[in-house]
């Protein structure tokens, strides 16, 4: 059953929409997407998704039929549906360039609009950014364990849904892989598309020399065999054996994978038996149930690529981010949420980013948007009265910046060590907060 974007939201944005539209509340309203703390094991973030959320707010429409849906549901007054049936984003949005990396309190976008419409989004918008954020992060990390060596997203299958497959196989391509498995997304996304064979193939067949000659030749194209499937060295072996064969007739190929077992061990055996078949150039890929731990350990062991599937698609170690998307202004006035634990900063922000002498990040600082300060300013403009201030990036030069940035980390975080970045909040921003602490403590607020 087809229905429109718009349709996923919470239920509580249609009924606070409700209640401004009764009492006119629908000054301009800043909301700012942040990220409270970092999750364990991680020294930093990057930020993904923002492609689809602008993709979003261009596109943001309720339909006659999704209306028609809204009344069956029942309990939305009339006067809501007909304000939801002419709604479209008419606000403004900047935000950190998709592939930044950022530490938490610092804004990854920020929203200014009418209140009912910046409002609504919050439930999308957090729904899009926080998942390829989540899965992009992960996929940074990878990237710099695997230092240089090519990785490829094996993680559909373990998705949780469809479009999480396909949207983490586009934030772990801006993070730095080489590819993915997930055949849609090279479609959809231009994505190199990378592929092997499964167990299934080799035992469907009575012998395995039979098994790879007879997929070499129905795909001899970037041919990857599996030798796993019952004794790794010995397929190893039958491949250095079938090769010849099938060079005689034009195919090459290119590489094993292995896909269980010690991998450094076997690799280590494997590329023994292949470089003393004069198979020097065909490449070993590892994969099953890796994550960055893992390819930290196997540095040293002859493997050319790696496929990461379960540990990348749903970031099994930190599958979601303390994030939040919080009312900053209203009607020109800062707002301050003080709840225990969850205080924000008030009014719109700006984060300048420091580079010291090695062109290594060095420190960023969160201030209001007025105001100035040393570095580079990290959020940028990106829509203005609901329409985009320039065309998107190509992906391919999204993963480019993505790859400078992470090459500008300090080392530390490069390496993947514990290391605490520094983020300073504005005089003027804490003078700001402590202001309106002493209004409300005094009742003047809001008076």
């Amino acid at each position: 059953m087809s229905r429109s974007d718009a349709l996923l939201t919470d239920l509580y944005q249609l009924n606070m929409l409700a209640a401004y539209l009764d009492h006119g509340l629908t000054d301009t309203a800043v909301f700012e997407l942040f990220v409270r703390k970092l999750p364990p094991h991680r020294g930093f973030l990057m930020a993904a998704g923002l492609e689809q959320a602008v993709d979003y707010l261009e596109s943001l429409a309720f339909t006659e039929d999704d209306i028609r849906r809204l009344r069956r549901l029942g309990g939305f007054p009339e006067r809501l549906l007909g304000f939801l049936g002419e709604l479209r984003f008419t606000g403004d949005l900047d935000a950190l360039p998709e592939g930044t990396v950022f530490f938490p309190d610092e804004p990854v976008l920020r929203v200014a609009a009418p209140l009912p419409q910046a409002q609504l989004v919050e439930t999308r918008l957090i729904n899009l950014v926080h998942f390829q954020t989540v899965v992009a992060s992960k996929a940074a990390r990878l990237v710099l364990a695997a230092q240089g060596k090519p990785l490829i997203d094996f993680g559909l299958r373990r998705a949780h849904g469809a479009e999480a497959g396909l949207l983490a196989a586009r934030a772990s391509y801006v993070a730095g892989f080489a590819g993915t498995a997930t055949l849609a997304a090279g479609i959809d996304f231009g994505i190199p598309v990378k592929g092997t064979m499964a167990h299934s193939f080799i035992q469907a067949h009575d012998d395995e020399t039979a098994a790879f000659e007879n997929f070499a030749r129905s795909r001899p194209r970037d041919l990857v065999l599996l030798i796993d499937t019952y004794d790794t060295e010995r397929a190893a072996e039958r491949v250095v054996k079938l090769a010849p064969k099938l060079a005689r007739d034009g195919i090459a190929i290119s590489g094993v994978r292995i896909d269980s077992g010690d991998l450094g061990e076997q690799a280590r055996r494997v590329r023994a038996i292949l470089d003393r078949g004069g198979l020097r150039h065909v490449t070993i890929v590892a994969s099953g149930g890796l994550d960055e731990d893992q390819i930290l350990a196997l540095r040293d062991a002859p493997i050319d690529a790696f496929g990461v599937g379960t540990a990348l698609t749903t970031a099994s170690d930190a599958p979601a981010l303390d994030c939040a998307y919080k009312l900053q202004e209203y009607a020109g006035r800062p707002r301050r949420k003080r709840s225990e634990g969850k205080a924000t900063w008030p009014g719109r922000k700006q984060v300048w980013r420091s580079v010291g002498a090695e062109r290594e990040f060095a420190g960023d600082i969160v201030a209001l948007a007025e105001e100035r300060h040393g570095g580079e300013p990290q959020l940028q403009p990106v829509m203005r009265n609901g329409r985009r201030v320039q065309p998107a990036p190509a992906l391919d030069a999204v993963g480019a910046y993505a790859r400078d940035q992470l090459a500008h980390l300090p080392a530390a975080l490069r390496r993947l060590d514990p290391f605490r970045y520094p983020v300073a909040i504005a005089a003027g921003l804490r003078d700001l907060a402590l202001a309106l602490d002493r209004a409300e403590a005094s009742g003047a607020e809001g008076s």
